[in-house]
């Protein structure tokens, strides 16, 4: 698994641990609907820090506990 679907992956799960949808974590995030969008559907595989950063503040959760999941061992490298 590379770090965008790692990335994906772990928003979607968040959102279901709330009991929220993507939509909602973009209107509470302050992220643009179709940036989460882009980034829950695969097309953007490269979302920056601080974008996430939003997304847990929204979330109302560290980076720390963003990142604190079995999702993001054993990534791909991204360097070939």
């Amino acid at each position: 698994m590379n770090i965008g679907e790692a990335v994906k992956l772990r928003i979607i799960e968040l959102c279901k641990q709330k009991g929220i949808t993507v939509n909602k974590l973009a209107t509470i995030s302050g992220v643009t609907q179709s940036t989460l969008s882009n980034i829950t559907s695969g097309r953007n595989n490269s979302t920056t820090i601080s974008t996430i950063k939003k997304l847990c503040d929204g979330l109302d959760i560290t980076v720390e506990e963003f990142f604190c999941s079995s999702l993001f061992k054993n990534l791909e490298q991204e360097i070939k």
